[in-house]
């Protein structure tokens, strides 16, 4: 039996590609910002490419599309939050102030730093001594945190990989829980540990998106079709 998904359209953007690896993991995908739509849906998932602001001004406590989405999570149906999805999540973030998101879980969402960089590696050499050996100079960090990183799982969920695995990322924000056992996952980032995953019951929330993963992003979205949380 083909498996019922609603992807809510909150006008952030990303939709199409969401859509096309929900159906290829064998979902029947609806696309909809109907709030009557999302309460009859099986599955629920939120993606996101924009800013805090526009989850606020989507989701807010007062507008009938974050009314229709508490609701569907309190029903313990289950959630997916991809990217913006995820943050939306938390209550606050530094990247708008004032602005507020779905307050489901406890933290906030804060920026990646600036300036960071990559430890310095030793160059081999099959013919120089340990004494000679160059080292490379520290690589400067961008922010966004832009392409491909390995993402390990912090405990056990149905939905993400088991073992160490390469996910895209495209973001400056990331999620700060107030608990450390919402993080299902973290990727490293220079010295920061940088929250990939995270979930509670039936919600479950990745940073990085399965969309633009490749194989390793059809399996998680095909696990999530089979996800009884």
């Amino acid at each position: 039996m083909t498996c019922k998904v609603v992807l809510v359209d909150a006008s952030l953007g990303n939709l199409r590609s969401v859509e096309k690896s929900l159906a290829h993991a064998g979902g029947d995908v609806t696309v909809s910002s109907d709030p009557g739509v999302i309460a009859r849906a099986e599955r629920l998932v939120v993606p996101g490419q924009g800013s805090f602001a526009d989850c606020d001004r989507a989701l807010g406590p007062d507008a009938p599309l974050g009314l229709a989405v508490r609701a569907f999570v309190a029903s313990g149906r289950p959630y997916l939050g991809i990217c913006l999805g995820l943050q939306a999540l938390f209550g606050s973030s530094e990247e708008a102030p004032g602005a507020r998101g779905l307050g489901l879980l406890a933290g906030r969402v804060v920026r990646i730093p600036s300036g960071m960089r990559e430890p310095a590696t030793a160059q081999s050499s099959a013919t120089a001594s340990a004494a000679t050996v160059p080292r490379a100079a520290a690589k400067s960090l961008k922010v966004p945190h832009m392409g491909w990183n390995t993402v390990q799982q912090k405990r056990d969920h149905f939905v993400l990989p088991s073992g160490d695995t390469h996910f895209y990322f495209v973001h400056s924000f990331h999620a700060q829980p107030d608990e450390a056992r919402l993080i299902a996952a973290t990727a490293s980032y220079g010295d920061l540990a940088i929250t990939a995953a995270v979930s509670e019951g039936n919600l479950l929330g990745v940073q990085f998106h399965p969309e633009k993963s490749q194989r390793a992003g059809l399996a998680l979205c095909e696990r999530f079709l089979q996800w009884r949380p």
